[in-house]
């Protein structure tokens, strides 16, 4: 039987193939803007284990209302930050999280990705990479803010996402340049926070199989 490659080693190899290709000044700059993003202490602000996460109520892909409440009173939740489906660490993790979907519904619990991109853009996200789980939509950001990890971008990746082609503020509906870091939460049926993994690198994400194993050990408390 073959070994599924970790979430981390796919994105490691993402990672280094677009550091050999891209131009040596625009690997520099983006190095830069994470490492300052880091240094706002974003990771440490956002909501954290034993914490209670904020209600949500948001639009899935076809504009329909999923309410995180409703779904907790099934099981665990697994609520997935990502910043959208232009980025491709972000499809690496979502589509890693479909590999797992089946042994997480088997545990009683619940996967919903959210970004802030409108529900058509999340529905082009979830057809493109195949998805069976509700892809949420935060155009208005009051999820990433209330779990603390939302954050303007510089100037710079403003200047650098325009002239790519990710006009965020239009993909998101809301006039802003404004992401959440990719997170993790795992919430628990009393609505508290029992696992949480906040990365101001986008490039680096928590690993399906670690977040299992916390569901595992919640089921036999």
């Amino acid at each position: 039987m073959q070994t599924q490659e970790s979430l981390a080693s796919q994105l490691a190899s993402y990672k280094a193939g677009f550091i050999g290709r891209a131009p040596a000044a625009r690997v520099a700059m983006m190095e830069a803007a994470t490492a300052h993003l880091k240094s706002t202490g974003i990771e440490s602000i956002a909501l954290k284990v034993g914490d209670h996460a904020p209600k949500l109520s948001l639009p899935d892909a076809k504009g329909e209302q999923v309410s995180v409440d409703r779904l907790l009173e099934q099981g665990p939740v697994v609520a997935i930050f990502y910043r959208g489906g232009w980025c491709p660490y972000c499809n690496l993790a979502l589509r890693a999280w479909q590999a797992h979907l089946a042994e997480l519904k088997s545990l009683g619990a619940t996967l919903v990705a959210i970004s802030p991109q409108t529900p058509d853009n999340a529905l082009s996200t979830a057809e493109k990479n195949a998805l069976a789980f509700p892809v949420l939509s935060d155009s208005d950001l009051a999820a990433a803010h209330g779990f603390g990890i939302a954050f303007s971008l510089p100037p710079e990746l403003v200047d650098l996402y325009s002239s790519v082609g990710n006009n965020l503020p239009e993909l998101n509906g809301n006039g802003q340049w404004v992401l959440p870091v990719p997170a993790t939460f795992v919430i628990d049926t009393s609505g508290v926070i029992q696992f949480a993994h906040v990365e101001a690198d986008y490039r680096e994400r928590a690993e399906p199989g670690e977040v299992l194993a916390v569901i595992r050990a919640m089921d036999q408390t």
